[in-house]
């Protein structure tokens, strides 16, 4: 059942395990389609990261499961990653979810907001 698979994006901030905070950050991707041949790289920015993973924009032709190398070139840190969202965009870079083996907040180099914080709108505009 997709509700137990914590690999899912979810829709629903409720059921977010990371607060998702929208940032571009250059990274470096790394794939490798099969043995015989040298793996592919692309530079590229995140859209949105989290402890756990990020959204990425993407033109290498990736699926879902597939695993990737990222190198955030602000730390020069790599980190492992998995493909579990491709969402095709016409005639450009394609939107490709990507989670970590396990939590990773470190790697983007951001403070995340805690677990339980809710962005506050204010209808008065005077603070």
């Amino acid at each position: 059942m997709a509700e137990d698979d914590p690999t899912i994006l979810r829709t629903s901030a409720d059921s977010r395990r990371s607060q998702r905070v929208l940032l571009r950050i250059p990274i470096l991707v790394r794939a490798q389609f099969d043995d015989d041949n040298p793996p592919l790289t692309e530079e590229t920015t995140t859209l949105v990261v989290n402890a756990h993973g990020a959204l990425i924009s993407l033109a290498m032709k990736v699926r879902a499961s597939q695993k990737l190398m990222l190198r955030n070139w602000s730390t020069a840190k790599e980190q492992e990653c998995r493909v579990v969202h491709v969402q095709d965009k016409p005639g450009g870079k394609n939107d490709v979810g990507i989670v970590f083996p396990l939590a990773a907040p470190n790697f983007w180099n951001v403070d995340f907001p805690p677990a339980d914080w809710k962005p506050h709108l204010q209808a008065d505009s005077s603070h």
